[in-house]
């Protein structure tokens, strides 16, 4: 098998959708794998009773369909995420939707929540649990574009996994679906979460698998007090923070840096991880959180955690480092901990 570094630059003349799929495809058929190393054991976290190998995860929006969650795993996550799912199937935007920003090492996408539908998504999940793998998978829920009931579309997809996935994702913040970050509002992810709490209860088939809410990282801190205060009150489990920017930074290079849509890898890193530690700091950290946007080495994903995620997703950095980059991130952040006197992850979380 060919380094990644040799691969990039042919993969670089490939369409971003096009060369994304083909990756999809490698997984799916064993070409990639990684080299099934034992995690550090200082890298081991226990979250939301789930007992993680490493902290790393595979952000929503590279499996979307839950094609290769346990391909995914063994590049060394210590847990991986599908979707973003829609009840229905839908293509999303029109093409094309998706840019990769070379110099800046990030990208910007429109996708639309492109998506097969519930139906062979949860059917994936349900082969997997019966197949016991092992491994932590969650599934990440979103709604129609023309659904005119946004809650009916959520509730419908806690139905359908609840019982397969080891914990769930409302997604309320993808910036590419007309209306959907409304729902950050107060009264409406507070009406939002409650019926997907009643649901996830009428669905779970024994333990209730954790329930996260992922909101985006453009809140101004009273939207975002107003979400931690539901989250907390309501009682769900912990908060995702953050989805791709709608902002540009002023410092972007690419010549695809005014596409619309959402901005996500490297410039993301410092406007997730403020949002995030702000969430941290309103919760009086009594609420998970799990940092996501902008991770692409160890010392990220160790701010991450300093600033209070007690879990770390990254994807975007697997387009410019290929999948080596896992378990680059992990050696450092394990290196990183020992250096400071932690003896766990748990003890790094907060102690920015």
């Amino acid at each position: 098998m060919l380094p990644y570094r040799l691969l990039r630059p042919a993969l670089g003349l490939l369409a971003p959708e096009t060369a994304h799929g083909l990756a999809i495809r490698a997984l799916r058929l064993g070409l990639v794998r990684g080299r099934g190393e034992r995690d550090d054991p200082i890298l081991a976290t226990r979250v939301c009773g789930l007992g993680f190998p490493n902290p790393i995860g595979l952000a929503a929006g590279f499996d979307k369909n839950a094609e290769v969650m346990d391909a995914a795993l063994a590049l060394g996550f210590g847990f991986a995420e599908a979707g973003t799912v829609t009840p229905a199937p839908q293509p999303g935007n029109p093409k094309p939707r998706l840019f990769r920003l070379d110099e800046d090492c990030a990208a910007i996408n429109r996708l639309g929540f492109n998506s097969g539908g519930l139906e062979g998504f949860r059917a994936r999940f349900a082969a997997r649990r019966a197949r016991g793998p092992g491994g932590i998978v969650g599934a990440n829920l979103g709604k129609n574009r023309s659904s005119e009931d946004a809650a009916a579309d959520y509730v419908r997809g806690i139905e359908g996994v609840t019982p397969f996935a080891d914990y769930l994702v409302v997604n309320v913040s993808s910036p590419n679906t007309p209306g959907l970050r409304a729902l950050q509002a107060r009264v409406a992810i507070e009406a939002l979460l409650r019926a997907a709490l009643e649901a996830r209860a009428r669905a779970a088939a024994g333990k209730l698998p954790p329930l996260f809410a992922k909101v985006g990282p453009d809140l101004t801190e009273d939207e975002l007090r107003d979400i931690v205060e539901v989250a907390m009150a309501l009682g769900i489990d912990g908060l995702i923070i953050g989805n791709t920017t709608v902002t540009r930074p002023a410092d972007l290079r690419s010549p695809h840096r005014n596409e619309a849509g959402g901005l996500s890898g490297r410039p993301l890193m410092a406007i997730s991880t403020e949002c995030l530690a702000a969430a941290y700091r309103l919760s009086q950290g009594k609420l998970p959180l799990i940092g996501c946007g902008g991770v692409a080495s160890g010392a990220d994903a160790y701010a991450k955690i300093r600033a209070g995620a007690s879990l770390v997703q990254l994807y975007t950095a697997m387009v410019f480092e290929g999948p080596a980059v896992v378990r680059e991130i992990k050696r450092d952040l394990a290196a990183l901990l020992r250096k400071d006197g932690f003896k766990s992850v748990g003890e790094a979380v907060g102690a920015r």
